[in-house]
Protein backbone atom coordinates (compact mmCIF):
# COMPACT_ATOMS: atom_id res chain seq x y z
CA UNK A 1 0.00 0.00 0.00
CA UNK A 2 1.19 3.71 -0.68
CA UNK A 3 2.03 5.17 2.68
CA UNK A 4 -0.46 8.29 3.25
CA UNK A 5 0.51 9.47 6.54
CA UNK A 6 4.30 8.94 6.33
CA UNK A 7 6.73 11.16 4.71
CA UNK A 8 10.17 11.50 5.15
CA UNK A 9 10.45 12.19 8.90
CA UNK A 10 6.76 11.18 10.51
CA UNK A 11 3.50 12.17 10.09
CA UNK A 12 3.83 16.13 9.17
CA UNK A 13 1.21 19.11 8.16
CA UNK A 14 -0.51 22.14 9.48
CA UNK A 15 -2.02 21.64 13.03
CA UNK A 16 -5.94 21.16 13.35
CA UNK A 17 -6.14 19.56 9.52
CA UNK A 18 -5.71 16.40 7.82
CA UNK A 19 -3.61 14.52 8.90
CA UNK A 20 -2.07 16.48 11.37
CA UNK A 21 -5.60 16.36 13.65
CA UNK A 22 -6.22 15.33 16.86
CA UNK A 23 -8.14 12.27 15.52
CA UNK A 24 -5.17 11.60 13.56
CA UNK A 25 -2.86 11.61 16.63
CA UNK A 26 -5.20 9.37 18.62
CA UNK A 27 -5.25 6.65 16.26
CA UNK A 28 -1.45 6.72 16.15
CA UNK A 29 -1.28 6.67 19.50
CA UNK A 30 -3.48 3.16 19.28
CA UNK A 31 -1.70 1.97 16.53
CA UNK A 32 2.41 2.64 18.15
CA UNK A 33 1.16 0.83 21.29
CA UNK A 34 -0.66 -2.11 19.32
CA UNK A 35 2.60 -2.97 17.42
CA UNK A 36 4.86 -2.21 20.63
CA UNK A 37 2.49 -4.06 22.63
CA UNK A 38 4.48 -6.49 25.10
CA UNK A 39 3.81 -10.12 25.55
CA UNK A 40 2.45 -11.17 29.03
CA UNK A 41 0.41 -9.31 31.32
CA UNK A 42 3.23 -6.53 31.74
CA UNK A 43 1.88 -3.75 30.57
CA UNK A 44 3.71 -1.19 27.55
CA UNK A 45 5.17 1.47 28.62
CA UNK A 46 5.44 5.01 25.98
CA UNK A 47 7.33 8.12 26.17
CA UNK A 48 6.27 11.23 24.82
CA UNK A 49 7.98 14.92 24.77
CA UNK A 50 7.06 17.78 22.44
CA UNK A 51 8.73 21.14 21.60
CA UNK A 52 7.20 24.89 22.32
CA UNK A 53 4.06 24.95 19.28
CA UNK A 54 1.00 25.67 21.06
CA UNK A 55 -0.65 22.65 19.72
CA UNK A 56 1.98 20.32 21.25
CA UNK A 57 -0.69 20.45 24.04
CA UNK A 58 -3.74 18.81 21.53
CA UNK A 59 -1.31 16.35 20.26
CA UNK A 60 0.33 15.30 22.93
CA UNK A 61 -3.19 14.46 25.31
CA UNK A 62 -4.76 13.11 21.84
CA UNK A 63 -1.41 10.49 21.58
CA UNK A 64 -1.88 9.81 25.46
CA UNK A 65 -4.99 8.84 25.17
CA UNK A 66 -4.61 6.78 21.93
CA UNK A 67 -2.02 4.92 24.19
CA UNK A 68 -4.42 4.36 27.43
CA UNK A 69 -7.15 3.01 25.33
CA UNK A 70 -5.03 -0.10 24.38
CA UNK A 71 -4.11 -0.43 28.54
CA UNK A 72 -0.77 1.32 28.01
CA UNK A 73 1.37 3.35 30.37
CA UNK A 74 2.49 6.64 29.53
CA UNK A 75 5.13 8.60 30.21
CA UNK A 76 5.13 12.50 29.98
CA UNK A 77 8.04 14.62 29.66
CA UNK A 78 7.42 17.93 28.07
CA UNK A 79 9.43 20.49 25.88
CA UNK A 80 12.49 18.27 24.94
CA UNK A 81 14.55 18.02 22.15
CA UNK A 82 13.98 15.18 19.58
CA UNK A 83 17.44 13.68 19.87
CA UNK A 84 16.38 13.80 24.10
CA UNK A 85 13.43 11.54 23.43
CA UNK A 86 15.65 9.29 21.53
CA UNK A 87 18.02 8.78 24.04
CA UNK A 88 15.14 8.44 27.01
CA UNK A 89 13.38 5.96 25.04
CA UNK A 90 15.90 3.36 25.25
CA UNK A 91 17.57 4.90 28.58
CA UNK A 92 13.84 4.82 30.65
CA UNK A 93 13.72 0.51 29.11
CA UNK A 94 10.48 2.09 26.76
CA UNK A 95 9.19 0.07 24.45
CA UNK A 96 8.64 2.91 22.21
CA UNK A 97 8.79 7.05 21.96
CA UNK A 98 7.11 9.71 20.33
CA UNK A 99 8.81 13.05 19.35
CA UNK A 100 5.90 16.08 19.09
CA UNK A 101 7.58 18.54 16.35
CA UNK A 102 7.81 19.82 13.05
CA UNK A 103 11.37 20.37 13.53
CA UNK A 104 12.12 24.17 11.61
CA UNK A 105 8.75 24.42 10.63
CA UNK A 106 7.02 27.12 11.43
CA UNK A 107 4.44 27.12 14.67
CA UNK A 108 1.39 26.50 12.63
CA UNK A 109 2.67 22.92 11.51
CA UNK A 110 3.46 20.30 13.49
CA UNK A 111 4.45 16.69 13.46
CA UNK A 112 5.00 13.04 15.13
CA UNK A 113 8.08 11.12 15.07
CA UNK A 114 8.21 7.29 16.55
CA UNK A 115 11.66 5.78 18.03
CA UNK A 116 11.58 2.45 18.61
CA UNK A 117 13.11 0.44 21.94
CA UNK A 118 16.57 1.23 20.95
CA UNK A 119 16.37 4.73 20.57
CA UNK A 120 16.43 4.33 16.68
CA UNK A 121 13.48 6.24 13.88
CA UNK A 122 10.92 3.15 13.15
CA UNK A 123 11.68 1.69 9.46
CA UNK A 124 10.00 2.03 6.23
CA UNK A 125 8.08 -1.54 7.22
CA UNK A 126 7.23 -0.38 10.77
CA UNK A 127 5.50 2.62 9.51
CA UNK A 128 3.40 0.68 6.79
CA UNK A 129 2.13 -1.55 9.39
CA UNK A 130 1.22 1.56 11.45
CA UNK A 131 -0.48 3.07 8.45
CA UNK A 132 -2.06 -0.37 7.41
CA UNK A 133 -3.77 -0.87 10.91
CA UNK A 134 -5.41 2.91 10.65
CA UNK A 135 -6.86 2.38 7.50
CA UNK A 136 -8.05 -1.00 8.15
CA UNK A 137 -9.74 -0.17 10.88
CA UNK A 138 -8.18 -2.96 12.87
CA UNK A 139 -7.43 -1.06 15.83
CA UNK A 140 -11.39 -1.22 16.72
CA UNK A 141 -10.43 -4.53 18.67
CA UNK A 142 -7.46 -2.89 20.67
CA UNK A 143 -9.30 -1.30 22.65
CA UNK A 144 -8.76 -2.36 26.24
CA UNK A 145 -11.54 -3.58 28.96
CA UNK A 146 -12.28 -1.25 31.15
CA UNK A 147 -10.55 -2.18 34.10
CA UNK A 148 -7.24 -2.62 31.71
CA UNK A 149 -7.54 1.41 30.58
CA UNK A 150 -3.65 2.49 31.04
CA UNK A 151 -2.75 5.34 33.25
CA UNK A 152 -0.17 8.57 32.36
CA UNK A 153 2.38 9.97 34.90
CA UNK A 154 4.55 13.06 34.22
CA UNK A 155 8.34 12.53 34.58
CA UNK A 156 9.96 15.52 35.95
CA UNK A 157 13.44 14.70 35.85
CA UNK A 158 13.96 13.98 32.55
CA UNK A 159 15.25 17.09 31.52
CA UNK A 160 18.33 16.58 34.09
CA UNK A 161 18.48 12.87 32.78
CA UNK A 162 19.47 14.49 29.25
CA UNK A 163 21.98 16.97 30.65
CA UNK A 164 23.73 14.73 32.09
CA UNK A 165 24.40 12.27 29.04
CA UNK A 166 24.92 15.14 27.11
CA UNK A 167 27.59 16.57 29.48
CA UNK A 168 29.14 12.66 29.28
CA UNK A 169 29.63 13.21 25.82
CA UNK A 170 32.14 15.78 25.92
CA UNK A 171 35.80 14.58 27.37
CA UNK A 172 36.27 14.12 30.80
CA UNK A 173 39.83 15.75 31.29
CA UNK A 174 38.67 18.90 29.41
CA UNK A 175 35.65 21.88 30.48
CA UNK A 176 34.12 24.87 28.84
CA UNK A 177 36.29 27.01 31.67
CA UNK A 178 37.00 30.79 29.66
CA UNK A 179 35.00 30.07 27.19
CA UNK A 180 32.42 32.35 25.60
CA UNK A 181 29.82 30.86 23.75
CA UNK A 182 26.22 32.23 21.77
CA UNK A 183 23.28 29.96 22.05
CA UNK A 184 20.39 30.47 19.99
CA UNK A 185 17.60 27.83 20.83
CA UNK A 186 15.61 28.89 18.39
CA UNK A 187 12.45 29.20 21.14
CA UNK A 188 12.54 25.71 20.62
CA UNK A 189 12.79 22.66 22.64
CA UNK A 190 16.39 22.79 23.69
CA UNK A 191 15.64 26.41 25.52
CA UNK A 192 16.26 24.46 29.34
CA UNK A 193 18.55 22.12 28.47
CA UNK A 194 20.84 23.77 26.02
CA UNK A 195 22.10 26.74 28.31
CA UNK A 196 22.25 24.43 31.52
CA UNK A 197 24.70 21.54 29.29
CA UNK A 198 27.39 24.73 28.43
CA UNK A 199 27.09 26.29 31.51
CA UNK A 200 27.17 23.18 33.95
CA UNK A 201 30.32 22.36 31.51
CA UNK A 202 31.94 25.76 32.41
CA UNK A 203 31.26 28.12 29.65
CA UNK A 204 30.20 31.90 29.24
CA UNK A 205 26.85 31.38 27.87
CA UNK A 206 24.90 34.28 26.08
CA UNK A 207 21.87 33.08 25.59
CA UNK A 208 19.18 34.10 22.63
CA UNK A 209 15.26 33.02 21.63
CA UNK A 210 15.04 31.46 25.19
CA UNK A 211 12.01 32.81 25.73
CA UNK A 212 9.15 30.33 24.06
CA UNK A 213 5.13 31.65 24.40
CA UNK A 214 4.10 28.53 21.67
CA UNK A 215 4.17 30.65 18.31
CA UNK A 216 7.45 31.87 18.10
CA UNK A 217 9.48 28.84 17.33
CA UNK A 218 11.93 29.30 14.65
CA UNK A 219 10.43 32.41 14.17
CA UNK A 220 13.40 35.02 12.60
CA UNK A 221 15.56 32.76 14.92
CA UNK A 222 17.37 29.54 15.53
CA UNK A 223 19.34 27.84 12.45
CA UNK A 224 17.12 28.96 9.70
CA UNK A 225 18.35 32.67 10.82
CA UNK A 226 21.85 32.70 11.98
CA UNK A 227 22.29 36.23 11.45
CA UNK A 228 21.10 36.78 15.07
CA UNK A 229 23.56 34.27 16.23
CA UNK A 230 26.47 36.04 13.81
CA UNK A 231 25.86 39.47 15.17
CA UNK A 232 25.88 38.12 18.88
CA UNK A 233 29.33 35.85 18.37
CA UNK A 234 31.02 39.25 17.20
CA UNK A 235 29.37 41.83 19.88
CA UNK A 236 30.47 39.77 22.47
CA UNK A 237 33.61 38.27 21.02
CA UNK A 238 32.29 34.78 21.72
CA UNK A 239 34.69 31.42 21.03
CA UNK A 240 32.14 29.88 19.26
CA UNK A 241 27.80 30.55 18.15
CA UNK A 242 25.40 27.59 18.14
CA UNK A 243 22.41 28.18 16.57
CA UNK A 244 19.67 25.19 17.04
CA UNK A 245 16.50 24.49 15.13
CA UNK A 246 12.89 24.33 17.33
CA UNK A 247 13.77 20.44 18.07
CA UNK A 248 17.47 20.61 18.05
CA UNK A 249 18.27 17.74 16.05
CA UNK A 250 20.09 20.39 13.39
CA UNK A 251 22.81 22.83 14.50
CA UNK A 252 24.63 25.40 12.77
CA UNK A 253 27.86 26.35 14.07
CA UNK A 254 28.99 30.10 14.06
CA UNK A 255 33.24 30.26 14.24
CA UNK A 256 34.93 32.95 16.92
CA UNK A 257 35.30 35.68 13.46
CA UNK A 258 31.04 35.90 12.75
CA UNK A 259 31.55 33.34 9.65
CA UNK A 260 29.03 30.78 9.42
CA UNK A 261 30.78 27.08 9.21
CA UNK A 262 30.11 25.28 5.96
CA UNK A 263 28.12 22.05 7.28
CA UNK A 264 30.69 20.16 4.75
CA UNK A 265 33.30 21.74 6.57
CA UNK A 266 32.68 20.14 9.83
CA UNK A 267 31.73 16.63 8.89
CA UNK A 268 35.55 16.89 7.34
CA UNK A 269 37.31 18.60 10.56
CA UNK A 270 34.66 15.88 12.81
CA UNK A 271 36.08 12.82 10.42
CA UNK A 272 39.94 14.02 10.79
CA UNK A 273 39.54 14.42 14.53
CA UNK A 274 37.82 10.49 14.74
CA UNK A 275 40.68 9.09 12.04
CA UNK A 276 43.46 10.90 14.31
CA UNK A 277 42.35 9.26 16.85
CA UNK A 278 41.86 6.31 15.65
CA UNK A 279 38.09 6.36 16.32
CA UNK A 280 36.96 6.60 13.02
CA UNK A 281 35.14 3.18 11.88
CA UNK A 282 35.03 1.65 8.42
CA UNK A 283 37.21 4.40 7.07
CA UNK A 284 34.27 6.69 5.35
CA UNK A 285 31.81 8.75 6.40
CA UNK A 286 28.34 8.83 5.70
CA UNK A 287 26.89 11.93 4.08
CA UNK A 288 23.41 12.71 1.18
CA UNK A 289 23.10 13.17 -2.44
CA UNK A 290 23.57 16.93 -1.17
CA UNK A 291 27.17 16.59 0.02
CA UNK A 292 29.46 19.19 -1.81
CA UNK A 293 32.23 17.53 -4.20
CA UNK A 294 34.20 19.31 -2.02
CA UNK A 295 33.88 16.80 1.00
CA UNK A 296 34.47 14.18 -0.97
CA UNK A 297 37.82 15.56 -2.23
CA UNK A 298 38.89 16.33 1.87
CA UNK A 299 38.20 13.08 2.65
CA UNK A 300 40.22 11.12 -0.15
CA UNK A 301 42.93 13.26 0.80
CA UNK A 302 42.73 11.98 4.14
CA UNK A 303 42.09 8.19 2.40
CA UNK A 304 38.86 8.00 3.57
CA UNK A 305 35.43 7.36 1.42
CA UNK A 306 32.32 9.02 1.13
CA UNK A 307 29.03 7.18 1.50
CA UNK A 308 25.77 8.86 -0.16
CA UNK A 309 22.03 8.15 0.97
CA UNK A 310 18.90 10.09 0.50
CA UNK A 311 18.66 13.32 2.54
CA UNK A 312 17.83 12.93 5.63
CA UNK A 313 19.22 11.49 9.28
CA UNK A 314 17.19 8.02 9.39
CA UNK A 315 18.58 7.17 5.81
CA UNK A 316 22.39 8.19 7.16
CA UNK A 317 21.72 6.02 10.21
CA UNK A 318 20.64 2.94 8.12
CA UNK A 319 23.82 2.84 5.85
CA UNK A 320 25.70 3.49 9.23
CA UNK A 321 24.28 0.55 11.09
CA UNK A 322 24.65 -1.57 7.88
CA UNK A 323 27.98 -0.86 7.16
CA UNK A 324 29.17 -0.40 10.49
CA UNK A 325 29.83 3.60 10.68
CA UNK A 326 29.97 5.46 13.39
CA UNK A 327 29.58 9.45 11.72
CA UNK A 328 27.43 10.73 9.01
CA UNK A 329 26.29 14.79 8.71
CA UNK A 330 24.33 16.73 6.16
CA UNK A 331 25.76 20.61 5.09
CA UNK A 332 21.85 21.64 6.50
CA UNK A 333 23.54 20.72 9.97
CA UNK A 334 22.22 16.74 11.29
CA UNK A 335 24.83 15.51 12.67
CA UNK A 336 24.75 11.58 13.83
CA UNK A 337 27.78 10.56 16.09
CA UNK A 338 26.32 6.70 16.03
CA UNK A 339 29.17 6.52 19.83
CA UNK A 340 26.99 9.15 21.23
CA UNK A 341 23.52 9.08 19.82
CA UNK A 342 21.28 7.27 17.67
CA UNK A 343 20.07 10.20 15.74
CA UNK A 344 20.95 14.11 14.65
CA UNK A 345 21.76 15.72 17.79
CA UNK A 346 22.29 19.62 17.45
CA UNK A 347 23.86 19.84 20.88
CA UNK A 348 26.37 16.79 20.70
CA UNK A 349 27.74 18.09 17.59
CA UNK A 350 28.16 21.20 19.27
CA UNK A 351 30.34 19.82 22.34
CA UNK A 352 32.25 17.48 19.56
CA UNK A 353 33.28 20.96 18.06
CA UNK A 354 33.84 22.66 20.97
CA UNK A 355 35.84 19.57 22.25
CA UNK A 356 38.09 19.56 19.15
CA UNK A 357 38.94 23.08 19.92
CA UNK A 358 40.14 22.44 23.55
CA UNK A 359 41.95 19.15 22.22
CA UNK A 360 44.41 21.67 19.64
CA UNK A 361 44.32 24.68 21.22
CA UNK A 362 42.84 26.05 17.70
CA UNK A 363 40.02 28.97 17.21
CA UNK A 364 37.07 27.04 15.15
CA UNK A 365 38.54 28.98 12.01
CA UNK A 366 41.72 27.76 11.68
CA UNK A 367 40.28 24.55 12.08
CA UNK A 368 38.21 24.52 8.80
CA UNK A 369 40.30 27.13 7.04
CA UNK A 370 41.48 24.21 4.57
CA UNK A 371 38.20 22.96 3.38
CA UNK A 372 37.28 24.31 -0.90
CA UNK A 373 34.03 23.67 -1.11
CA UNK A 374 33.05 23.42 -5.33
CA UNK A 375 30.19 26.17 -5.89
CA UNK A 376 27.25 24.72 -5.51
CA UNK A 377 23.55 26.35 -6.20
CA UNK A 378 20.24 24.36 -5.07
CA UNK A 379 16.85 26.61 -6.29
CA UNK A 380 13.42 25.40 -4.91
CA UNK A 381 10.72 25.13 -7.47
CA UNK A 382 6.78 24.62 -6.60
CA UNK A 383 5.20 21.96 -8.32
CA UNK A 384 1.71 20.77 -8.76
CA UNK A 385 2.65 16.91 -8.41
CA UNK A 386 5.38 15.28 -7.72
CA UNK A 387 5.79 13.57 -10.95
CA UNK A 388 9.04 11.20 -10.89
CA UNK A 389 11.41 12.69 -13.67
CA UNK A 390 12.17 10.33 -15.53
CA UNK A 391 8.52 10.73 -16.74
CA UNK A 392 9.35 13.97 -18.15
CA UNK A 393 11.27 13.34 -21.15
CA UNK A 394 12.72 17.07 -22.03
CA UNK A 395 13.71 17.12 -17.90
CA UNK A 396 15.84 14.13 -18.59
CA UNK A 397 17.35 15.37 -21.84
CA UNK A 398 18.47 18.38 -20.10
CA UNK A 399 20.25 16.72 -17.57
CA UNK A 400 21.50 14.70 -20.42
CA UNK A 401 23.59 17.74 -21.77
CA UNK A 402 24.61 19.05 -18.71
CA UNK A 403 26.14 16.28 -17.19
CA UNK A 404 28.17 15.85 -20.84
CA UNK A 405 29.01 19.80 -20.09
CA UNK A 406 30.24 18.87 -16.91
CA UNK A 407 31.91 16.14 -17.95
CA UNK A 408 32.39 14.39 -14.00
CA UNK A 409 33.81 17.98 -12.82
CA UNK A 410 30.37 18.81 -11.23
CA UNK A 411 26.82 17.22 -10.31
CA UNK A 412 22.86 17.69 -10.97
CA UNK A 413 20.80 16.50 -8.64
CA UNK A 414 17.03 16.62 -8.97
CA UNK A 415 14.55 15.51 -6.02
CA UNK A 416 11.47 15.96 -4.46
CA UNK A 417 10.74 17.75 -1.14
CA UNK A 418 10.05 15.12 1.50
CA UNK A 419 7.31 18.06 2.97
CA UNK A 420 6.27 20.74 0.80
CA UNK A 421 5.22 20.39 -2.67
CA UNK A 422 8.53 21.37 -4.13
CA UNK A 423 11.16 20.29 -6.19
CA UNK A 424 14.92 20.84 -5.42
CA UNK A 425 17.19 21.49 -8.14
CA UNK A 426 20.59 21.67 -7.21
CA UNK A 427 23.83 21.72 -9.74
CA UNK A 428 27.64 21.76 -8.66
CA UNK A 429 30.73 22.72 -10.18
CA UNK A 430 33.94 24.41 -10.69
CA UNK A 431 32.68 27.23 -12.24
CA UNK A 432 30.35 29.46 -10.22
CA UNK A 433 29.03 31.57 -12.87
CA UNK A 434 28.10 28.72 -15.05
CA UNK A 435 26.38 26.56 -11.90
CA UNK A 436 24.66 29.13 -11.40
CA UNK A 437 23.13 29.87 -14.92
CA UNK A 438 22.96 25.65 -15.62
CA UNK A 439 20.78 26.14 -12.25
CA UNK A 440 18.46 28.73 -13.42
CA UNK A 441 18.11 26.93 -16.99
CA UNK A 442 16.88 23.64 -15.03
CA UNK A 443 15.05 25.16 -12.46
CA UNK A 444 13.39 27.24 -15.11
CA UNK A 445 12.40 24.15 -17.57
CA UNK A 446 11.16 22.18 -13.80
CA UNK A 447 8.64 25.16 -13.69
CA UNK A 448 6.92 24.85 -17.30
CA UNK A 449 6.72 21.33 -17.12
CA UNK A 450 5.26 20.91 -13.59
CA UNK A 451 5.57 23.73 -11.61
CA UNK A 452 2.38 25.16 -9.38
CA UNK A 453 0.66 27.76 -8.64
Amino acid sequence: MKRKLFGTDGVRGTANRHPMTAETALALGQAIAHVFQRNGTERHRIIIGKDTRLSGYLFENAMAAGICSTGGEVLLVGPMPTPGMAFLTADMRCDAGVMISASHNPYEDNGIKFFSRDGFKLDDAIEQRIENLIASGALEGARAESEEIGTAHRIDDASGRYVVFLKNTFPREFTLDGLRVVLDCANGAAYKVGPTVLAELGAEVFSLAVDPNGRNINEGVGSLHPEHAVARVREVRADLGIALDGDADRVVIVSEDGEVVDGDALLALFASDLSERGMLEGGAVVGTVMSNMGLEKSLDAMGLGLIRTQVGDRYMVEAMRNGGYNLAGEQSGHFVFLDHNTTGDGLITALQALAIMKRTGRPLSELVAGFQPFPQVLLNVRVAERKPFEQVPEVVEAVRKLEQELAGKGRILLRYSGTEMKARVMVEGEDEARVNELAKELANLVQRRLGGA
